[in-house]
């Protein structure tokens, strides 16, 4: 990032992380499948010959306009808070890309419905309440380290050596809309902080108090925690900010930290049939309140906006603000205001409009470095065949013929094959004929 800024036509320089050695890109390769074989060495490189920095910029980003990969990571703003520098430096993310790792490690993640912490009668969240919900995550998530099983010993031995934790959040749009706080606004962003910022205090004194029942996580001495905060910790980390695409399904709000994607949503289920559902948020608030009626719920399917239907309150339809009205520059506010306080790292797509256009792009990914994000990931509307989930009021392509399996043999031989897993013993078997 610094060459892109200070020397953007300069070459770029990949090195290998075990050995330190410096390589160029050949113009000779694709950027994105090459082999250590193909790479020449940086003494010999020029920019007539191998690929400049500002090339591969380009190239990252008009790929991530295209169909929304890659997303970046920036690894050293990743190691700059690795709790454990003494031990490994961190070179990858799990695949959502919130949960930095070393080598061979796990990490135990949970999340907390924060919409379920509103306090009606003052408008606000329960703190107190959310303090002691956080410090039995914490000890609930500690608990699981060691409840788990590992499906090899290298694994096992570096889990247990960092007890690496994350306590993350969903149900963040819900808690602003039930708050009355529009979706990207300023008030919503410095929320953002307080939040994150309250969760990671509670939950690393949770981990404190852990530590002196239990003993610091076995990595503790040349950690972080021992030379530069002095401080006795159960866990290398606490936080984290997870996608919770399915368990915030599962609990029925929404998910991670992400704005509603729609007010009404339309997916793709199995025999290509389309599903379509009303946000259960806006169903449970149009039926205490009484302005959902069929009249309501059918403009809404149609794609009409809250504020423009004279039945929803005008406070409410002020805030029921979806991904794509929220500017990219707030989606990526948001991020780094919950990145501030947050021990790993955090999940957030900036959802962008289908006529976003690749310079957009490009400022959403500087400005998350700018932003001390530790990754950004951008999703253009409509940039892939078969989006599982649009808005109701828009037309989808339909799914190809379905591939119809050949009339099997009566009778087939085969074998089957015991394997150990992380969650007990797996039998597969794999029968075969002409």
């Amino acid at each position: 990032m610094r060459k892109l800024l200070n020397n953007p036509d300069a070459v770029h320089v990949v090195i290998n992380p075990r050995t330190g050695e410096r390589y160029a890109i050949p113009r000779s390769v694709k950027p994105g499948s090459y082999t250590i074989a193909d790479l020449v060495p940086v003494e010999k490189a020029t920019s007539e010959t191998c690929f400049t920095t500002k090339e591969i910029w380009d190239i990252i980003v008009k790929n991530a306009w295209s169909n929304g990969e890659p997303g970046i990571l920036f690894e050293d703003e990743i190691n700059r808070t690795n709790p454990t520098p003494h031990i490994s430096r961190i070179e990858a993310t799990n695949p959502c890309g919130e949960q930095p790792l070393s080598p061979y490690e796990a990490c135990i993640l949970g999340s907390i419905d924060v919409s379920k912490f509103f306090n009606t009668g003052r408008i606000d969240l329960d703190w107190d309440r959310l303090a002691e919900t956080t410090t039995l995550a914490v000890g609930f998530l500690d608990n699981m380290i060691d409840a788990n099983h590992y499906p090899i010993p290298q694994i096992r031995e570096t889990t247990l050596a960092n007890r690496r934790i994350g306590l993350g959040v969903m149900g963040f749009a819900y808690m602003l809309i039930l708050l009355g706080i529009r979706y990207g606004s300023d008030e919503s962003i410095e929320l953002a902080g307080k939040l994150a910022s309250f969760i990671q205090k509670h939950a690393h004194k949770a981990s404190e108090l852990l530590a002196k029942e239990r003993c610091s996580f076995p990595n503790w001495k040349g950690s972080l925690w021992d030379v530069e905060y002095h401080r006795p910790m159960r866990n290398a980390t606490c936080t984290t900010i997870a996608p919770t695409g399915s368990i915030s399904r599962i609990a029925c709000t929404s998910s991670g930290i992400e704005p509603l994607f729609s007010i009404v949503t339309k997916s793709r289920i199995l025999d290509n049939q389309e599903f379509i559902q009303l946000d259960p948020l806006v169903e449970r608030l149009g039926t205490e309140q009484g302005w959902l009626t069929d009249k309501v719920r059918d403009l809404l399917i149609q794609g009409l906006p809250p504020k423009e239907i004279p039945e929803i309150p005008k406070k409410l339809a002020q805030v029921l603000v979806t991904a794509h009205e929220v500017t990219p520059e707030k989606h990526v506010h948001i991020q780094a205001a919950f990145q501030k306080y947050t021990d790993n790292a955090v999940s957030k797509t900036v959802n962008l409009t289908s006529d976003a256009t690749i310079e957009d792009v490009d400022k959403i990914f500087r400005l998350a470095h700018q932003l001390g994000c530790k990754g950004i990931t951008v999703y253009r509307d409509g940039c892939r065949k078969n989006q599982v989930i649009t808005a109701s009021h828009k037309e989808t392509p339909p799914l190809p013929e379905r591939i119809i399996p050949r009339q099997r043999v009566r009778t087939t031989k085969g074998e089957t094959t015991k394997y150990t897993m992380g969650c007990g013993k797996l039998y597969v078997t794999v029968n075969k004929d002409e």
